[in-house]
């Protein structure tokens, strides 16, 4: 991870049934003397990972885990790291391990009265998130390449193709949400074939698909209700330089419009909200593009949030267009981005 620039992480399940001492409060200081190790010997860490996982043991005993002190030994000697589990806090379950969250995803949650696992938030919520959530908790989806999470010979031809795998980037990542793709070695302690060869694939898939950003320092016009205004802050690369729009009024949307300078084909959007210190607002948004003389509605959509990612069928036009349809405040739009994504 060091060699190639990766930030690393850990996921210490603490479920361990095998051990004498599960099922018992001992069994919390064994977690913790084993949390400790990775916390503090193995430089700094980005992610701890925590599921629900729990169980009887082969003593019949269930163990009650010991999740705030848990957190305390985290917060002590890797303060940086994110924390995943149902309720954050760092970041939350997606509520399916399909690697994909809802098309309306909000980076909201309410957690009070909810722990991890069988009382965590129910699903529906997590795959959603909550508009009015008290804390910042966005979703993170989790999938594996294969069936299973290990590797098992009898699963070889089963494999997530890269197609498959590209579907799912777009039903997690491009609805605002980050994604773990689990990848597990095999018997000799290395990565199958197929599951490298497909990985690989999928790799060279995205960065194709969003090589070519067709907008990129393109004149862009922004309204908030008045006449419209050249800004090219949308369209010029930087996510931290952002447009800042009203709330929709009755029949005026705020809108961002774009001129490609030539009519081109494309068939995919990618837009940002600035969420650094500004949070997370639109409820609703439409795509248009002027073909034929008139704007056309390609698609709508919900949330945006980090970003939010849409295809539709290809057009040609010259110019796109954005509107902000509804939303719980003021918009700060960081970046709009166009593709034509082959394949």
């Amino acid at each position: 991870c060091k060699r190639n620039g990766l930030k690393f992480g850990v996921y210490l399940s603490p479920w361990d049934r095998n051990h004498p001492k599960y099922g018992t409060p001992e069994y919390n200081d064994v977690y913790a003397n084993t949390l400790t190790e990775l916390l503090t010997g193995y430089g700094p860490l980005f992610e701890i990972w925590w599921d629900g996982a729990n169980g009887e043991g082969p003593n019949d005993k269930k163990q009650v885990y010991d999740f705030p002190r848990f957190e305390k030994l985290v917060k002590k000697y890797q303060p940086n790291a994110v924390i995943f589990s149902d309720i954050g806090p760092g970041c939350r379950w997606a509520g399916n391990e399909q690697g994909t969250v809802n098309e309306t995803n909000w980076c909201m949650l309410d957690t009070a009265g909810f722990g991890r696992g069988e009382t965590g938030p129910p699903s529906a919520t997590l795959q959603t998130g909550q508009e009015n959530g008290r804390a910042w908790i966005p979703a993170e989806c989790d999938v594996s390449i294969r069936p299973g999470w290990f590797y098992h010979s009898e699963e070889d031809e089963k494999v997530k193709t890269p197609e498959e795998l590209f579907r799912i980037y777009l039903q997690s990542v491009g609805r605002g949400a980050n994604l773990i793709l689990n990848v597990p070695p095999d018997r000799n302690g290395r990565i199958f074939a197929r599951d490298s060869m497909n990985l690989a694939a999928f790799g060279d898939k995205l960065k194709s698909a969003f090589d070519k950003n067709l907008v990129l320092r393109k004149d862009c016009f922004v309204s908030g209700g008045q006449t419209p205004l050249l800004n090219r802050t949308l369209t010029d690369g930087d996510i931290e330089t952002a447009y800042f729009f009203p709330a929709p009024k009755t029949g005026k949307s705020p809108y961002a419009e774009i001129d490609l300078g030539s009519e081109q084909s494309f068939n995919c959007l990618k837009v940002q909200e600035k969420l650094r210190r500004q949070g997370q607002h639109v409820k609703a948004f439409s795509v248009e593009a002027w073909t034929g003389g008139q704007w056309k509605e390609l698609i709508r959509s919900t949330t945006i949030g980090a970003r939010k990612i849409l295809t539709f069928p290809e057009v040609r036009a010259q110019k796109v267009r954005i509107n902000i349809l509804a939303s719980n405040g003021p918009v700060a739009l960081g970046e709009i981005q166009v593709y034509k994504i082959e394949g």
